[in-house]
């Protein structure tokens, strides 16, 4: 969305709170989070992949962040070029002062030029908390939100769980899904909830009626295993494919089945972690029964192609696994995106 001559990426909405300052930075909008669990309703909040994107001649910038509930990272680029790293603490108004690279002007233009972005473009990258946005101030210096050319042209939404969400990366910048879009050079809407991809019918609703994708990527099954039979998982992921596959029949949709995980390796499985192997098959099922040219399926363990690549919960990627498993990816999506001439 744009706003205030700036593009505010990944964010559905700019929540206003008139018992205080600032504008919460919002990847659902209120009244999908409002159908969600509880568990959901929190994971939604969380600002992850959230990016405010502007470009401005000012030498210098002043801009003041919030991180809300708990401590944060706020990543700073220019371009593709890594600017500067800040922490937030909660509750604590953060104004940062920013400063254009002194080389930058001093190197050609198309050999500066290396990445996705425009080095022109400022991006203001938040992670895992939910973020607030108070005030940029260029100090008389005119801003604009990027030009189409300025920005990756195709946009990959990322629907999963934790793990899509970000788990266990020490920074959200370096998550599988954001590994995987530099390479392949597009961009990425994170819509990972974590511990709470349920494939909810007004979630699915919403998904499928965006239209600001060309990709999307369907990471299902780690967080229904408890909680729904394989009838009830077959049911909602049905309802998923089927609609976003019909409403988009000419974007490539990628069902990534469950990655490898602690379950798979129990000395005693229980009901829970055979459910794993279940809905494995059920996906594989599905998307062959679909027969559609834009629907594919993507092994889960060929992304996570190493256990090692797990933290020590055995189910969240360390960041390691996180960087394996955006290169995997990367390798399986490009081919698919080639497949599909009017993406290129």
């Amino acid at each position: 969305m744009r706003a205030y001559q700036m593009e505010f990426h990944n964010i559905a909405e700019l929540e206003e709170n008139p018992l205080r300052s600032g504008l919460k930075l919002q990847r659902f909008p209120q009244s999908i989070r409002a159908s969600m669990g509880d568990q959901g309703r929190m994971a939604a909040t969380q600002s992850s992949g959230c990016e405010i994107r502007f470009v401005t001649e000012a030498g210098k910038i002043r801009l003041t962040m919030e991180a809300l509930e708990t401590t944060g990272d706020l990543m700073v680029f220019k371009g593709d070029y890594v600017h500067s790293h800040h922490r937030l603490q909660p509750g604590v108004r953060h104004t940062i002062l920013l400063e254009k690279p002194e080389l930058f002007d001093k190197i050609k233009p198309e050999l500066l030029q290396a990445g996705r972005f425009s080095t022109d473009v400022w991006r203001i990258f938040t992670c895992r908390y939910n973020a607030i946005f108070h005030e940029l101030d260029t100090f008389g210096h005119a801003v604009r939100p990027p030009h189409a050319d300025e920005v990756p042209k195709l946009r990959w939404l990322a629907y999963g769980s934790s793990i899509t969400h970000g788990g266990a990366a020490l920074n959200n910048v370096n998550t599988y899904i954001q590994q995987a879009a530099r390479l392949l050079k597009v961009d990425v809407l994170n819509q990972g909830l974590s511990g709470a991809c349920l494939c909810e019918t007004e979630v699915v609703d919403y998904l499928v009626g965006r239209e600001d994708w060309d990709l999307a990527t369907l990471e299902l099954g780690i967080n229904m295993r408890r909680w729904f039979t394989p009838e009830e998982f077959k049911m909602r992921t049905t309802y998923l494919i089927e609609q976003i596959t019909r409403k988009h029949p000419d974007k490539p949709i990628v069902v990534i089945t469950t990655y490898p995980n602690f379950s798979n390796w129990l000395k005693e499985p229980d009901e829970t972690s055979l459910r794993d192997d279940v809905y494995r098959q059920i996906l594989r099922e599905l998307v062959a029964a679909q027969s559609r040219p834009n629907l594919h399926l993507i092994e889960g363990s060929d992304i996570l192609s190493d256990k090692a690549g797990l933290s020590c919960d055995l189910l969240h990627p360390s960041e390691a696994g996180h960087i394996q498993m955006g290169y995997n990816l990367a390798g399986k999506l490009q081919p698919i995106i080639e497949a599909h001439p009017h993406l290129l």
